[in-house]
């Protein structure tokens, strides 16, 4: 579950806007997305796997997504900037159980911003939306992994509270 952001910005703003009406800040506007929004996610979904070299024809990222979204599988956030026209980024959770704490946790899964859009706090605005709604799910816990050689998107998730974890390791079976 690789986490790309590329976002390192140290002067966002730290009450970045989550789900404000348009036009009434400069900052990103993150909001949840509905089935209405597949086709914008699936363009930015697109981008991110093909910056991990994992390129997917669009109508499987489409359906892939929208059977995601529509199914409740997954909370996927769309971070727009007043800057730019439509979404810039996106956040994919998956909402499960964290069996040693007895309780909901939630997994990021997946987390990018168009290049373009870097260094404009969308990347941190996004973290604290998924945090947020994380929290108001009840969850006590929230978990990302990314590539040991994103260091950038790693400054990023330790400067807003994410914690490398030095207790467990991960592994991965191919199925």
């Amino acid at each position: 579950m690789p986490v790309m952001t590329g976002d390192t910005t140290t002067d966002a703003p730290t009450d970045a806007p989550t789900d404000a009406p348009s036009g009434t800040t400069s900052g990103p506007v993150v909001r949840t997305a509905t089935t209405a929004d597949v086709d914008e996610v699936a363009r930015l979904f697109s981008g991110y796997l093909d910056f991990y070299d994992h390129p997917r024809e669009p109508a499987d990222v489409r359906a892939y997504l929208a059977a995601r979204i529509g199914g409740g599988d997954s909370v996927v956030l769309l971070a727009e900037d007043p800057a730019s026209d439509g979404a810039v980024g996106f956040a994919q959770c998956y909402p499960t159980w964290a069996s040693l704490e007895l309780a909901p946790a939630w997994v990021l899964h997946d987390l990018f911003v168009e290049p373009a859009a870097r260094g404009r706090g969308v990347g941190r605005a996004l973290l604290r939306a998924v945090a947020e709604r994380a929290r108001a799910a009840g969850a006590t816990t929230a978990v990302l992994e990314t590539a040991h050689t994103n260091t950038t998107a790693q400054a990023l998730y330790e400067s807003e509270g994410w914690v490398r974890d030095t207790t467990y390791r991960t592994y991965a079976l191919a199925l």
